[in-house]
C-alpha cells in the first residue's frame, strides 16, 4: 500500500530523468545536503571562541513558519511510524523511511528559521530555503501539469514553499541591513589593526590566491562589513609605484634621444613606452591567445555535442568525454581572460603613472617660452585626460588583435564545418570589415576635434574660476558663461558626430552577422558542401556568434587606440617642448668674501623673435651683505631683473653668476593650498626659534593670534581666505625661515599697510637679513635711503646706479621718484616741521612698543572649529536609485530610455524567433532550403532595425542628458555666492568639468543599454533553455540568486573604491595646476624635488585605487562565470543523460547554443552593470555641484532700480553687520555711517581691519548679517545683483586679466567704440605702449595677463572704470603695485574724471588718502573714526597715530631728505 501524503514511493524502473521517481530522489539528495552542511556550519560556530551571537529578535513571519514547519515535520513522523508498525511489503518499508527522510528535513527547515547565526549562516540558510521552494513546487507542478491530482497536504506544503520564499527574501535584507551592527569577536581585531599591514597584498599571494584573486578577500569582507574609508585602503605595490615606472620611462626616453631619433619619424613617447613595457605585455598577449582559442573552440564543441545526441549507438563514456572537454575549456578561457584583463590593466596603471609624473616633471623644467605654449590648465588635461586614458589603452590594443585573431580562426572553423559554402559569406564579411576604415577616420577626426575643443573650455573655466571675484565684481557672470557655453558648443557638435557615427556603426555591426550566415546557408544549399542539418546550422551561428564580439568591438577598439594616439601625440609635443637652460647661470656655493651676484654685458628677451631685448646691456655687480633697491616706473623691467638672476628669462648674450642659496618673494603672491605653518616651513623641519622669530620679523604673530586654528589654519586654494597683505607676508615668512643667502624681494611691501611696510622693513630687511644678500623692488621711495645700492630702471635699461644721496645730486629719472612721492605727502596737513618731528618720535616710540610687546611664543596650536576648505563631500553606502533616476529626471529622457529598452526587446525577440524557426524548420521533411534560409533573413532582417533604433535613441539620450548636465552644472557654478568658490579648490570644480562630465559624455549613455541588453538576452537565453531542458531552471534561478549575492558583496566595496578614487584624482590635479602657478618660486627655492616626491605619492595613491577596482572587478567576473558555467554544465549533462529522441536535435543544438552564450551574457551584464554603477558616481558629483544653494537672483523684476539710479551716489551704512558663514564671528560690528554725494572717502585700518569685507558687503559678495546698504535711498539687499554692481565701478586689488586680446579685456561685454576704448587707454597711461604694439588694441593678453607687468594690469583696471563711467567708483588698494609717480598720475585723473562721484578708496599708503574729503578708520570691525582727515589730524585720533606711523616708517633721515630736495 502506497502513501499517498506526499511520500516518496521507490519504484524499481528504469532510471529516467523525466520520472516523478528521479526528480523526487534528486530534491530529497539536494536538501540532505544543505541539511548536512547547515548543521556543520552551526557545530562549527558553537564551538569557534569567536561565535557572533546576534540578539536580534526574530520576525513573527519566521515564528509562524517555524511552527508550521514543525507540524508538518510531526505529520510525517507519524504516517513513517504508522506505515513501519503496520506494513508488511518492501515497498513500505522504503516508503517508512522516505516519511523520517521528510520530516528530518521538515524539522531542520524550523530549526533553521528559528536560530540567529552568522552572516554567512544566514545567507546559507536563504540560499536552501529558495532551492527548497523552488525545487518542491517545480515538482508538484509537474505532476499537475500531466493531469494528475495531488493531495491536500501537498498543496500546504506547496503554501509552505511559498511562505519560505518570503523568509528568505526578509532574511537577506535584514542581513544586508544589519552587517555592521553589534558585532563581536572575529570582527573588532580586524577593524582595530592598521588595515595598511592587515592587507592581503599580491606581492605575498600565493599560487591559488594569485590564480583566483583571493587575496582580494580582505578588503572586500571589510568594505562588506561597513563603508570603506581610505585610511583602509592598502599602499600601492611596490613594482606598481609612480618613481619606478617613471625612471624606467626616463630612461628610454633618454636613450632615444641620445640616438638622435627624429622627432618627425615617429611618436618618441610611444617608442619608450614599447621599450619599457613590451617584454611584460608577451605574457599578457599568451593570457590573450590562450581565450581567444577557447572561444573559438566552443561551437565544435557545440557540434560535437548535437552530433552525439544524433547518434544511434551512444555510449555515455563518449559524452561525460565531451563534458569533460567543455568543463577544460571553459576554465581555460576564465583564467586566461580574468588574468589578461587584470595584467593588461595593470602594465595600463603603470604606463599612465609613468607619463604623469613625466608631464608634472616637465612643466617643472619649462621655459617660459613653453609655458606661454602650454597653459596652466593644459597641463592639467595632459595629466587628467591624456595621461589617464593610458590605464585602458593596452587592454583596448590586446584586444584589437586578439579578437581579430578570433574573427581569422572563427573562419577557418567555418570553412571546416561547411567548407566552400563559407566562401560568399566571408567575401561579404571582409566587406563589412573594410567598412570600419572610413569609420575609423570619422571617429578619429571626430574625436581630435573634440578633445581641442574640450581643452579650450577647460581653459576658459580654469582661467574663469580663478578669476569669479573679479568677474562678480563686474557683473560679467553672463558674458563669460556665453564665453564657455560657445566652446562647449563647439565640443558638442563634435560629441553629437562621434556618437551618432557609433550608433550607425552598431547598426552594420549587428546586420552583418544576420546577411552572412543568410549567405553562408544559400552558399551550403547551392554548392551543396555540407548538409543543412542541426550540426551545421548551429555550429555556423555559434561562430558566427563567436565572430560577432569582435565585430561589435573591434571598432571601439580602432576608436580607443585612436584617442590613445591623439593623446601620445599631445603628451610627445608637451615632453619635447623648450625647458629651462640650467647652464646659462653660473650657480655656486656663497664665499666669504667677494661678489654674490654677478651680471656682465647681459641682454635677456622674454621672446627670442623680438628685434629689442626686454632687459639690455646689464652690468650688476652685488657683494655679500649688500641692500640692493631696484626702482623705476611700471614696465620698466624690474621684475625682468629678478627673473634674469633667477635664470628664468631666456638669456641672449653676457654672463650671469650666482653664488648661494636663493630665496624668493613674487610680485604675485603664490600660495599652497594648506596650513599657514606649511606654506612657511615649505617642507623643512620645524625650529621652533627659527619659525617664531620668522613669524614675528613678517609681522604675522597678531595675525595668527587672531585665527580660531592658530598657524594651523587651512588657507584655500590660492590662498582665497587670506587678505593680500598676510599673503605677501606668509611668502616674506617662507624666504626668512628659508635662511638662504641671496634674497629676491619682488615688490614685498606693496600689499601691506605703511606701519606694517615699515615693521617689515626694519625688522625683516634691516634685522632678519642683516647679513643676507637683498635685492629688493620696490615702489616705496621711503625705503631707499636706508639701502646700500639703488638702481634706477627705465625701458629694460638700468640707466642710474648708486646711494641715495648720489643719484638725488643726479637727477634726472630718480630725482622724479623721489619728487612723486614728495609731492604725495606734502599734501599731509601739517603745521610745521616741529610738529613733523613730534610725529615722527610718536610713530617711532609706538612701532618700538608694538615690537617690544610682540608675545614670545607664536600660537601654534590646533583649537576645534570648523576650517574653511572642506572635505571633499562624498557619498556613502548604498545612495539606491537615486543617481540614476537624477539622471533620467536632469535629462527628461524617459521616452528615449523606454523606447531604447522597447529596441534591445525587439532585437533579441527576433533574433530569437530566427534561430527557434531554423530549428523548428529542420525537423520539417517538406521544407525546402529556400523557404528555411528565405523566412530565417526576414525575421534576422526586422532584428536588425530594432537595434539601429535602440542605438540611435541610446545616442540621443546621451547627447540630450550631456546638454542638461553641463547647463545645470554651468548655471550653479555662476550662481554660486563668492563663499563657494573661497571654501573650494579650483582643482575640485574643474575635475567635475573634465573627467566627469568626459564619463557623462561617453561612458553612462552606452553604459545603460549594455546592461539592459544582455539583461533581455539573458532572459532569452534562460527561456529557450528552459523550453527544452525545464530542469536547467532550477540551477539557472540558482546561480542567479548566488550571482546576485557575490555581485551585491563585491559592490558595497566598489562604490567606495570609485568615490574615494573621485576624491584622490582630484588633489593631483590640484597640485599639478599649483606647481604650475609656483614653479617660479619652487625652482628657485631649489624645492623641485620635493615637489616631485609629493607628487609622487599623490599618482600612487591615485594609482592603488584603480588597481584594486580593477583586481575587485576580476574577483567577481570569476565567481560569476563559475556560477554561470554550473549552469552550461547541467544543461549539457542533462541533453548526454535524456534519451534519444526525446528531443529533437534542432532543439538541443538551439538550447546548447544559447546555454554556450550564457556566461558571456551574465559576465557583459555584470561588468557593464558595475561599471554604470561606478560611472553614476560622476552623475553624482556633477549633480551635488548643480544644488549649490545659488546667490540672489541678478534682476529682480518688481524692484529694479531707475535706470538713472543712483543720480546722487549717497551711501547710508545703517548698524550693518557681516559674518562670512552662520555662527562664524563677526567681521564688520554694527556699522553706521553716510558717504555724502560727489565725496571721496578714504577707508584705512590695519591688515584684517575690515576694509575689503566693507567694499564685499557694497557689492554683496556677502549678505549683512543685520543692517543695511541704502544707496540714494534704496536698500541694495533688494535689489538684483545685476542691477547693483554695474552701477558700481571697482578697481580691485589684485589686477586681472583674461586670456584674449586688450580690446576683449577692456570691454568684455564689447558696448563701447574702439575711439572710447583709445581714450581710456590715453587717460591710463598705456596709450603709448599700445601703439607700439603691431596688432594694437588686438594684442594678446596671455593667460592671467601674465604678458604684462603687474603695474600695467592695475592700470587696465583704471581703464575698464574709466570707460564705465559709473556714479560710484571703488578703489581696492588700486595702486599698491605702482610706482609713487604713476600713482600720482592715477590720482590726479581719479580726481578729474570722477569729480562729481562718490569715490571709496581702501589704501595702505597714507598720502592716497590723505586728500580725502573724509576718512574712515576700521579697527577689528568697528568703525573708529569718521571725519574730515584735517579735523583727525588735529587731535590725538586714531587717524593721525596712523600717519605718525607712516612717517616713522619713512624714518627721520628719509623724511628730511625728501623735504631738502624737494
Amino acid at each position: 500500500m502506497a502513501v499517498s501524503i506526499g511520500g516518496l514511493p521507490w519504484c524499481d524502473v528504469e532510471l529516467n530523468l523525466s520520472s516523478y521517481c528521479f526528480q523526487r530522489t534528486a530534491i530529497v539528495l539536494i536538501n540532505l545536503l544543505f541539511l548536512s552542511i547547515f548543521y556543520l556550519f552551526l557545530i562549527a560556530g558553537c564551538v569557534s571562541k569567536h561565535f557572533i551571537v546576534r540578539r536580534r529578535k526574530k520576525n513573527w513571519i519566521f515564528v509562524a513558519a517555524a511552527i508550521f514547519c514543525t507540524i508538518t515535520s510531526v505529520t510525517f513522523f507519524v504516517v513513517g511510524l504508522k506505515s513501519l508498525i503496520g506494513g508488511s511489503n518492501d515497498v513500505n518499508e522504503i516508503s517508512w523511511v522516505a516519511c523520517f527522510v521528510e520530516g528530518i528535513i521538515w524539522v531542520s527547515l524550523a530549526v533553521s528559521l528559528l536560530v540567529n547565526g552568522s552572516k554567512w549562516i544566514n545567507i546559507f540558510t536563504s540560499v536552501w530555503w529558495v532551492s527548497f521552494a523552488l525545487l518542491d513546487s517545480a515538482a508538484k507542478i509537474e505532476i499537475l501539469s500531466q493531469g494528475n491530482g495531488i493531495g491536500v497536504f501537498d498543496i500546504i506544503t506547496l503554501l509552505m514553499s511559498l511562505l519560505l520564499l518570503l523568509c528568505s527574501w526578509m532574511n537577506l535584507r535584514s542581513s544586508a541591513s544589519a552587517q555592521d551592527c553589534s558585532e563581536t569577536g572575529l570582527s573588532d581585531p580586524l577593524l582595530s589593526e592598521d588595515p595598511r599591514k592587515n592587507s592581503a597584498r599580491l606581492a605575498t599571494a600565493g599560487f591559488f590566491s594569485f590564480l583566483s584573486f583571493s587575496w582580494m578577500n580582505r578588503l572586500l569582507s571589510l568594505g562588506f562589513k561597513k563603508p570603506l574609508s581610505p585610511d583602509d585602503i592598502p599602499s600601492v605595490v611596490p613594482e606598481d609605484e609612480a618613481e619606478l615606472a617613471y625612471t624606467k620611462f626616463s630612461q628610454a626616453w633618454d636613450a632615444l634621444l641620445t640616438e638622435g631619433s627624429s622627432t618627425k619619424e615617429r611618436n618618441l613617447v610611444f617608442r619608450a613606452v614599447a621599450r619599457v613595457y613590451f617584454k611584460e605585455n608577451i605574457l599578457i598577449a599568451v593570457c590573450a591567445f590562450f581565450r581567444t582559442v577557447a572561444v573559438v573552440s566552443l561551437p565544435l564543441m557545440l557540434y560535437v555535442f548535437v552530433d552525439y545526441a544524433n547518434s544511434d549507438h551512444r555510449d555515455l563514456r563518449n559524452g561525460f568525454l565531451n563534458l569533460a572537454c567543455l568543463v577544460m575549456l571553459k576554465l581555460v578561457e576564465s583564467l586566461s581572460m580574468r588574468h589578461w584583463y587584470f595584467a593588461a590593466r595593470r602594465s595600463g596603471m603603470r604606463i599612465r603613472s609613468a607619463l604623469m609624473v613625466a608631464a608634472y616633471k616637465k612643466q617643472l623644467k619649462l621655459s617660459s617660452l613653453g609655458r606661454k605654449r602650454h597653459s596652466s590648465g593644459e597641463i592639467v588635461n595632459y595629466i587628467a585626460v591624456d595621461a589617464y586614458r593610458m590605464g585602458e589603452f593596452l587592454w583596448w590594443f590586446h584586444s584589437g588583435w586578439s579578437l581579430t585573431l578570433q574573427l581569422l580562426l572563427s573562419t577557418a572553423v567555418l570553412f571546416g564545418v561547411v567548407g566552400a559554402g563559407a566562401f560568399p559569406g566571408l567575401i561579404l564579411l571582409l566587406l563589412c570589415g573594410l567598412l570600419n576604415l572610413p569609420f575609423a577616420k570619422m571617429l578619429q577626426n571626430c574625436q581630435t576635434q573634440f578633445m581641442i575643443a574640450q581643452d579650450k573650455r577647460l581653459r576658459s573655466t580654469s582661467e574663469i574660476l580663478n578669476s569669479m571675484k573679479v568677474i562678480k565684481l563686474q557683473s560679467w557672470e553672463e558674458e563669460f558663461k556665453k564665453q564657455i557655453e560657445s566652446s562647449r558648443a563647439e565640443e558638442f557638435k563634435w560629441l553629437a558626430k562621434t556618437q551618432l557615427t557609433k550608433a550607425f556603426g552598431t547598426f552594420l555591426y549587428w546586420m552583418s552577422p544576420t546577411i552572412v550566415s543568410s549567405v553562408i546557408f544559400v552558399g551550403c544549399a547551392l554548392l551543396k558542401s555540407a548538409p543543412l542539418n542541426a550540426s551545421t546550422i548551429f555550429t555556423v551561428l555559434a561562430t558566427l556568434r563567436v565572430m560577432s564580439e569582435p565585430v561589435r568591438i573591434i571598432p571601439e577598439a580602432i576608436s580607443s587606440v585612436i584617442q590613445v594616439n591623439v593623446s601620445f601625440d599631445r603628451i610627445n609635443n608637451f615632453l619635447l617642448d623648450d625647458e629651462l637652460k640650467i647652464d646659462e647661470i653660473e650657480r655656486s656655493g656663497l664665499e666669504k668674501s667677494g661678489t654674490a651676484v654677478d651680471i656682465q654685458a647681459g641682454n635677456f628677451s622674454w621672446d627670442p623673435e623680438t628685434k629689442t631685448p626686454t632687459l639690455q646691456n646689464i652690468n650688476l655687480e652685488i657683494k655679500r651683505g649688500q641692500k640692493v633697491a631696484v626702482c623705476g616706473p611700471v614696465g620698466a623691467g624690474k621684475s625682468s631683473l629678478l627673473h634674469a638672476v633667477l635664470g628664468e628669462i631666456p638669456k641672449v648674450s653676457g654672463t650671469v653668476k650666482v653664488s648661494g642659496s636663493i630665496a624668493y618673494v613674487s610680485q604675485t603672491s603664490w600660495i599652497q593650498s594648506g596650513t599657514i605653518r606649511d606654506n612657511i616651513l615649505y617642507g623643512k623641519s620645524m625650529e621652533t626659534r627659527r619659525y617664531n622669530a620668522a613669524i614675528k620679523a613678517c609681522a604675522l604673530d597678531k595675525d595668527i593670534k587672531d585665527l580660531a586654528h592658530g598657524d594651523l589654519t587651512e588657507i584655500g586654494q590660492r590662498g582665497l581666505n587670506l587678505s593680500g597683505g598676510q599673503k605677501q607676508r606668509i611668502q616674506l615668512a617662507r624666504a626668512v625661515y628659508a635662511d638662504a643667502d641671496v634674497y629676491l624681494l619682488d615688490d614685498p611691501f606693496s600689499a601691506v599697510d605703511a606701519h606694517t611696510a615699515g615693521v617689515l622693513f626694519h625688522k625683516c630687511v634691516e634685522d632678519s637679513l642683516r647679513e643676507k644678500i637683498v635685492i629688493l623692488v620696490t615702489h616705496q621711495v621711503e625705503f631707499l635711503s636706508e639701502v646700500d645700492q639703488i638702481l634706477v630702471m627705465e625701458e629694460g635699461k638700468i640707466t642710474q646706479l648708486g646711494k641715495y644721496e648720489e643719484l638725488l645730486m643726479m637727477g634726472t629719472a630718480f630725482k622724479q621718484l623721489v619728487n612723486a612721492h614728495n609731492d604725495a605727502v606734502t599734501v599731509l596737513p601739517l603745521a610745521s616741521n616741529e610738529s613733523l618731528g613730534d610725529l615722527t618720535k610718536v610713530g617711532r616710540d609706538r612701532e618700538m612698543g608694538n615690537i617690544e610687546k610682540v608675545v614670545e611664543e607664536t600660537v601654534t596650536t590646533d583649537i576645534p572649529g570648523v576650517q574653511l576648505t572642506q572635505e571633499e563631500e562624498k557619498e556613502s553606502g548604498y545612495v539606491g536609485l537615486k543617481p540614476f533616476l537624477d539622471y533620467f529626471r536632469v535629462s527628461r529622457g524617459w521616452f528615449l530610455l523606454w523606447l531604447s529598452v522597447l529596441g534591445q526587446v525587439g532585437f533579441v525577440v527576433f533574433q530569437a524567433a530566427s534561430t527557434y524557426w531554423l530549428a523548428y524548420g529542420i525537423g520539417i521533411p517538406k521544407l525546402t532550403a529556400t523557404m528555411l534560409i528565405g523566412v530565417y533573413s526576414i525575421i534576422s532582417a526586422l532584428s536588425a532595425g530594432f537595434v539601429y533604433m535602440r542605438s540611435l535613441t541610446t545616442a540621443h539620450l546621451g547627447l540630450k542628458a550631456s546638454k542638461a548636465f553641463f547647463s545645470g552644472f554651468t548655471n550653479a557654478v555662476f550662481k554660486a555666492p563668492m563663499l563657494f568658490f573661497d571654501s573650494t579648490p579650483v582643482g575640485r570644480i574643474l575635475t567635475r568639468a573634465s573627467s566627469d562630465l568626459n564619463v557623462l559624455d561617453f561612458d553612462i549613455p552606452f553604459a545603460f543599454i549594455f546592461v539592459v541588453a544582455p539583461a533581455v538576452e539573458l532572459t532569452a537565453a534562460l527561456f529557450v533553455m528552459t523550453y527544452v531542458t525545464w530542469q536547467v531552471i532550477i540551477i539557472a534561478l540558482l546561480a542567479l540568486a548566488a550571482t546576485k549575492v557575490v555581485q551585491d558583496y563585491y559592490l558595497a566595496s566598489a562604490r567606495e573604491l570609485i568615490r574615494i578614487n573621485g576624491t584622490t584624482k582630484a588633489p593631483v590635479m590640484n597640485y599639478a595646476a599649483e606647481t604650475s602657478l609656483g614653479v617660479v618660486t619652487i625652482r628657485a627655492f631649489g624645492t623641485v624635488d620635493r615637489f616631485f616626491k609629493n607628487y609622487l605619492n599623490l599618482v600612487d595613491a591615485d594609482a592603488v585605487l584603480f588597481f584594486l577596482s580593477n583586481a575587485a572587478m576580476e574577483w567577481v567576473i570569476m565567481r560569476i562565470e563559475a556560477l554561470q558555467n554550473v549552469t552550461l554544465f547541467t544543461c549539457a549533462l542533462l541533453l548526454i543523460l535524456i534519451p534519444k529522441g526525446y528531443i529533437a536535435p534542432g532543439l538541443v543544438g538551439l538550447s546548447l547554443s544559447y546555454a554556450l552564450t550564457l556566461t558571456q551574457t551574465q559576465v557583459f551584464l555584470t561588468r557593464w552593470y558595475c561599471t554604470l554603477s561606478n560611472s553614476i558616481v560622476s552623475v553624482e558629483r556633477i549633480k551635488q555641484y548643480m544644488s549649490i544653494p545659488a546667490e540672489p537672483p541678478a534682476v529682480v523684476d518688481d524692484r529694479r532700480p531707475p535706470s538713472s539710479w543712483p543720480s546722487n551716489g549717497t551711501i547710508h551704512l545703517q548698524e550693518l553687520k557681516i559674518r562670512y558663514r552662520p555662527n562664524a564671528p563677526l567681521v564688520l560690528k554694527g556699522i553706521s555711517c553716510t558717504f555724502r554725494e560727489g565725496t571721496r572717502v578714504g577707508v584705512v585700518g590695519r591688515t584684517g581691519s575690515g576694509k575689503s569685507t566693507l567694499i564685499s558687503a557694497l557689492f554683496r559678495l556677502v549678505e549683512p548679517a543685520s543692517g543695511c546698504i541704502l544707496i540714494d535711498g534704496i536698500d541694495i539687499s533688494k535689489i538684483g545683483l545685476k542691477d547693483l554692481r554695474m552701477k558700481l565701478s571697482i578697481i580691485p586689488q589684485e589686477p586681472t586679466l583674461f586670456r584674449g586680446c586688450i580690446r576683449t579685456n577692456l570691454d568684455p561685454l564689447g558696448v563701447y567704440s574702439d575711439d572710447e576704448i583709445w581714450k581710456a587707454l590715453e587717460k591710463c597711461q598705456l596709450k603709448a605702449t599700445i601703439s607700439n604694439l603691431p596688432n594694437k588694441l588686438d594684442s594678446s593678453v596671455s593667460d592671467e595677463g601674465e604678458n604684462w607687468s603687474v603695474g600695467q594690469r592695475q592700470l587696465f583696471c583704471l581703464g575698464r572704470v574709466l570707460l564705465k563711467r559709473n556714479k560710484i567708483l571703488v578703489l581696492d588698494e588700486a595702486t599698491a603695485s605702482i610706482d609713487s609717480a604713476t600713482d600720482a598720475i592715477i590720482q590726479r585723473i581719479i580726481r578729474e574724471e570722477f569729480a562729481d562721484c562718490t569715490v571709496i578708496t581702501v589704501a595702505h599708503r597714507v598720502p592716497t588718502v590723505i586728500d580725502s574729503d573724509m576718512v574712515m578708520v576700521l579697527s577689528f570691525g568697528e568703525l573708529v573714526e569718521y571725519n574730515e582727515p584735517s579735523k583727525l589730524m588735529e587731535t590725538d585720533s586714531y587717524f593721525s597715530k596712523l600717519v605718525a606711523e607712516y612717517w616713522a616708517s619713512c624714518r627721520g633721515n628719509s623724511s628730511q631728505n625728501l623735504q631738502v630736495h624737494s
